[in-house]
């Protein structure tokens, strides 16, 4: 017995090295390079032997594997220029709020303003920086001397902002001298200004909520006593309806299933009522976090977690096509709380690929940056590498926290969770902007 199980070991381990090498030999045969992270240059091979599902798709939903890496956010802008002019693409959503929309529209599309504000329209902090700006700058020097109609246009699903919402529904009365009740205007107010306590649930938004049903029907009802531009009351019903999303997320962050879901059905609805009403040809580029844009579930696989990715792929079919981040090495932020240094942020250097993850394997192929068609990986990849459940880096909106590592280590199965893959070998920080 003692001499047979080195042989075993030997011989477990020669088979283990032996389908890691057919794997790795066909990922390297069969992805797709990107030649490089730039935003600017062209994505050559990938034009060359682009899927045909990505081909025919109208929707794209471009995840990252963090909110903060420089490579993840450069590659979308690559790719959304891309579908812009392969494949007409001029709505672009991004996991931002719909109050960010007026100032950043404005701007792209030759309004006034700079380069080195228009970025503070954003509620989300970590699209402040010079890479997202740079791309908001190409969409303006893209819908220059374009028609209305044929112009980039740029808009917001997220639902946990509210405020300013409060602010164009009382500008709108003020406009058009509108005789509406103060109370139902305060109570927007209130919502508005409404601060999001998670953990926390309660009866609020049952009690506000028919309230702001009230004051838009008002709303709705004053076009027949007043002469009301029809594009600025679509415009203050959207912003309305927002403050209703806004103020039933707040009553409902108890727990995280309940929350994320709740989150991810009414962004999945903003998306749905931007694709009808504002999109011409029904295309959009989705910018967001894999969490969000995978067309499985949220976390780790068998979570049950109902996602954005999941409701457009289950309503939008083939016409949905999600691709998934991911990464090997290389430097990222984490917030740290510190009672005697303050909380802040801490730059981390992740020196190798962790030990039992797909970055481990997808590592070893020769190609800084790569895309894998998983369509094509679950038809013929021969050891089912992307179909077997294995571990993945879960980076949320706090950054990279390594202690303990195990509460990001999650698993997935990637041929269940998206339509294609970018693995990028070495990321790096995102060039901030000073605020």
């Amino acid at each position: 017995m003692k001499k047979t199980l080195p042989i075993f070991i030997f011989i477990l381990s020669f088979l283990v090295n032996s389908q890691n090498k057919e794997t790795i030999d066909w990922i390297t045969n069969n992805s797709i390079e990107i030649e490089d992270a730039s935003p600017d240059s062209e994505l050559v091979f990938f034009e060359q032997n682009t899927p045909n599902k990505f081909n025919n798709a109208k929707i794209y939903g471009f995840g990252e594997a963090s909110h903060n890496t420089k490579e993840f956010f450069d590659l979308k802008a690559k790719f959304f220029k891309h579908l812009v002019k392969t494949q007409g693409v001029k709505t672009f959503i991004m996991e931002e709020s719909y109050q960010a929309e007026s100032g950043i529209n404005e701007w792209i599309s030759g309004g006034k303003g700079d380069i080195n504000t228009i970025g503070k329209n954003f509620r989300n902090g970590f699209w402040y920086c010079n890479e997202i700006v740079n791309l908001l700058q190409w969409m303006r020097d893209y819908n220059l001397e374009k028609p209305k109609e044929e112009q980039i246009r740029f808009y917001g699903m997220d639902v946990n902002f509210g405020t300013k919402t409060n602010q164009e529904i009382r500008d709108f009365v003020n406009k058009y001298k509108l005789t509406v009740n103060e109370k139902l205007l305060m109570v927007a107010d209130s919502c508005s200004n409404k601060k999001i306590n998670y953990g926390k649930t309660d009866n609020w938004a049952k009690t506000q909520v028919p309230k702001l049903k009230e004051l838009e029907q008002a709303l709705i009802n004053s076009q027949t006593d007043t002469k009301i531009n029809q594009k600025d009351l679509k415009s203050v019903i959207r912003s309305l309806n927002y403050l209703m999303k806004y103020t039933q997320y707040v009553s409902n962050t108890v727990g995280a299933k309940e929350s994320n879901e709740f989150r991810d059905l009414k962004m999945f609805e903003n998306v749905k009522w931007i694709i009808e009403n504002e999109s011409e040809n029904e295309k959009a580029f989705i910018w967001a976090h894999n969490e969000h844009i995978n067309k499985k579930e949220m976390n780790y696989s068998g979570s049950g977690i109902i996602n954005l990715g999941r409701l457009l792929k289950d309503y939008y079919k083939k016409d949905y096509y999600s691709v998934g981040f991911d990464f090997g090495t290389g430097y990222i932020k984490g917030y740290t709380i510190n009672k005697k240094q303050g909380n802040h942020w801490k730059t981390y250097h992740i020196e190798k690929p962790f030990k039992k993850t797909y970055a481990q394997t997808l590592m070893n192929i020769d190609k800084d940056i790569y895309f894998v068609d998983l369509d094509n990986a679950i038809k013929n990849e021969p050891t089912k590498f992307f179909s077997k459940k294995s571990k993945h880096l879960l980076i949320s909106g706090g950054g990279y926290q390594p202690e303990p590592l195990h509460r990001i280590m999650v698993s997935k199965i990637y041929a269940e969770t998206y339509d294609g893959l970018i693995f990028v070998k070495k990321i790096s920080l995102p060039d901030y902007l000073n605020k």
